[in-house]
């Protein structure tokens, strides 16, 4: 509405009554009471909406791009929209979830079986597709892959879908072929960032070295954010050929960029890096003892090193573990006369000065950096061991983190030993490292080891997140298994009142969830 409108001066009064409080325009205006001042706004709205002079149309938007993929069976895509819908059974009394699946917890596995198969998203569940990655930030990838050149088109119409032109690849729409110099440079110059990530891990799977020579050709005017993400990017196919590239970013203006430079370079053995590292790390711990750096010198903070440690942390302690871990790990064989990681991990290096945590806790990060298995075994132990008394480190985070560097099998052995060992409750953890769906022994020693908390009375709210994991995780094939243990028994003496009936509301719905699990991954199989 302009100032020469019919109407202007009395909404002007409408707003100035608003503003001042109706008791204080009361001798003369157009509202005497707050009733009667959202009566007359009301009507004024109406009015303004109403003479609104139509505006020249907008020209029309290009058609969304084709996507090739097919879209999933009729079935699958109808358990899509349930899914995510979120339409799970009621809550009982008491906070207790039922015997309904959580489909909200179940998406994620829905997405990643769609992957797999290399389907598109139905076209009209793009919109809900979109929502729930804005909702949740752990679907984004996932959800952003399966929306596809649609759901890119689309998030540049709705600002609530902004993020989604900054997710990476997956709406990232048709690249172009990586052999078309021409065509490469116009999108990385050009391109929206989802673009341009994608991008350059198309040129990267391509040719591993053409990669940090795209990124040279822009990296002085990105965004430090931006050279960030980039940087994080190289993590995958990490060689020996990103290694000039690399070095230069450590003299980048900015520091998270300067951090990240320096650990992906600790990570590759050969690196002119990773050999300064191993220079200092082998001069302050040998067989006869350790010895910390007394100073944090201009090397080692171009190096990456952080001179001021956290609140709580020595100084000298803080600077010796960043030189353990970015050393290769190979350079401790000959320190220590020829010995192998299980032999030198069981050595009482440093063990009268106190020292002896501060190592392994450095050789435990060097060995998730590295990605070394054998060290990751030898810092483990047996799984059967106290969890104390772990040769590299108490804490079961790290613990999850070493498990990570061994194979599936391997890892999916050692935790299920674990687990018939000491149970499940220090459990968790370990067990999200392991690979989906949990079959043989690690299914079993679950099954087993939930069988004997209810057998013994556990209090049952305790494994909530133990029955929740498995939920999602374990083999749907021990449905039928899993059956006998659904039947409500009689509360034992010493049990929390009702906890034989949560018992079984646990394993029915461990059960059905299970058999959901069955039924939405034989939707997605092609016939």
């Amino acid at each position: 509405m302009d100032k020469g409108d019919e109407g202007y001066g009395e909404w002007e009064e409408l707003v100035a009554a608003a503003l001042l409080g109706t008791e204080r325009r009361r001798g003369g205006g157009p509202a005497g009471s707050p009733e009667a001042l959202l009566d007359a706004a009301a009507v004024h709205a109406v009015r303004r909406r109403a003479g609104l002079r139509p505006a020249e149309a907008g020209p029309r938007p290009e058609p969304a791009p084709r996507d090739p993929r097919p879209a999933p069976p009729e079935a699958a895509g109808r358990r899509l929209a349930q899914l995510l819908a979120g339409r799970s059974g009621p809550v009982n009394g008491g906070g207790r979830r039922g015997t309904a699946p959580d489909l909200t917890e179940l998406l994620p596995q829905w997405l990643a079986a769609a992957a797999r198969h290399g389907y598109r998203s139905p076209a009209a569940l793009v919109p809900a597709l979109l929502d729930a990655a804005r909702a949740r930030t752990d679907l984004r990838p996932q959800a952003l892959a399966l929306a596809g050149t649609r759901g890119l088109w689309l998030a540049r119409m709705n600002p609530d879908w902004r993020f989604a032109l900054r997710g990476g690849s997956g709406g990232a729409g048709e690249l172009p072929e990586v052999t078309d110099r021409v065509a490469v440079e116009r999108l990385w110059q050009e391109g929206l960032f989802a673009e341009r990530v994608a991008l350059l891990g198309a040129v990267r799977a391509h040719d591993a070295t053409a990669a940090p020579r795209l990124l040279t050709t822009t990296w002085a005017t990105e965004r430090a954010e931006d050279r960030l993400m980039f940087l994080d990017s190289l993590r995958v196919g990490l060689s020996e050929g990103d290694e000039p590239f690399l070095e230069a970013a450590l003299g980048d203006r900015s520091r998270n960029v300067r951090a990240t430079a320096a650990e992906l370079l600790s990570a590759l053995p050969a690196s002119a890096l990773a050999g300064r590292m191993a220079e200092r790390a082998l001069a302050c711990v040998g067989p006869e003892g350790v010895t910390p750096p007394a100073e944090c010198d201009a090397g080692m903070l171009r190096d990456g090193v952080v001179k001021r440690p956290p609140a709580g942390r020595g100084e000298r302690a803080w600077w010796l573990g960043q030189l353990v871990e970015a050393a290769p790990l190979s350079c401790w064989r000959e320190r220590f006369g020829g010995l192998g990681p299980a032999e030198i991990v069981a050595l009482p290096v440093a063990a009268g000065d106190g020292w002896t945590e501060e190592l392994h806790a450095a050789w435990c990060r060097a060995a998730v950096r590295q990605r070394d298995a054998p060290w990751s075994r030898a810092l483990l132990g047996p799984a059967s061991a106290p969890p104390a008394a772990g040769p590299g480190t108490a804490s079961l985070a790290e613990r999850a983190k070493l498990l990570e560097t061994l194979p599936h099998a391997e890892r999916a052995e050692w935790v299920a030993e674990f687990i018939r060992a000491h149970g499940l409750s220090e459990a968790f953890q370990l067990l999200g490292v392991c690979v989906v769906p949990w079959a043989g022994a690690l299914g079993r020693a679950v099954v087993d080891a939930l069988d004997t908390a209810r057998d013994v009375g556990s209090y049952p709210w305790s494994f909530s997140g133990v029955m929740g994991l498995a939920e999602r995780c374990l083999d749907p094939a021990e449905a039928d298994r899993l059956e006998a243990l659904t039947t409500a028994a009689e509360d034992l003496p010493d049990a929390a009142p009702g906890a034989a009936a949560y018992w079984a509301e646990a394993f029915q719905r461990l059960v059905s969830t299970l058999r959901l699990r069955a039924t939405m991954l034989a939707e997605l199989t092609p016939a």
